[in-house]
């Protein structure tokens, strides 16, 4: 009886479970950032093979958090995490100025599927910390982001290391899906 009441209690008034996609190149900090906000710690990590998962409670919201591997071979994979998407994180590595031009192509590729149709996108320019990053406005137009006149984005500076950004671009992810649900 007990577990029946609590089944029912929770269907009726616990928390939604958002579906947040990370996304990004290899080597962008995916999984750095996501044990970031999960553990709060920078944890020793290897390129990911498919993905993984981790949930967290944020601002009263419940997020499982899927990270997906970002070299070459997995991206057109991808789209089989998107269904049931409420939000995008794209994970972008500033220091990266060779691949800048391909994460752009890769984001708008995967920002069209029909799957992320309402969901906002949060863009993270990752590694800060490193001297000649490029900036959030530098990232802004090299992956010409003004081109989501329809949709929901932001963009936001952050390092994984450090943690620094992460709870500006988490307060925004926050509204904003507290703003649709």
């Amino acid at each position: 009886m007990g577990v029946a009441f609590s089944s029912l209690w929770n269907s009726l008034f616990g928390q939604k479970e958002l579906k947040i996609c990370i996304l990004g190149l290899d080597n962008a900090g995916k999984t750095t950032l996501m044990y970031k906000m999960t553990l709060g710690a920078v944890v020793a990590t290897a390129p990911t093979i498919g993905s993984n998962t981790e949930t967290f409670e944020y601002k009263n919201l419940k997020f499982v958090l899927w990270d997906v591997g970002g070299q070459t071979s997995l991206r057109t994979s991808w789209a089989q995490y998107l269904t049931a998407t409420n939000a995008l994180i794209f994970v972008v590595d500033s220091n990266d100025r060779e691949r800048v031009s391909l994460a752009r192509a890769e984001l708008h590729r995967i920002a069209a599927d029909d799957n992320l149709a309402r969901a906002p996108v949060l863009v993270w320019a990752n590694k800060q910390d490193v001297r000649g990053a490029m900036t959030p406005s530098e990232l802004s137009e090299a992956l010409n982001l003004s081109a989501f006149r329809d949709r929901t984005w932001q963009i936001f500076g952050c390092s994984a290391l450090t943690g620094k950004g992460l709870t500006a671009g988490l307060d925004w992810l926050a509204t904003t899906l507290s703003n649709r649900t």
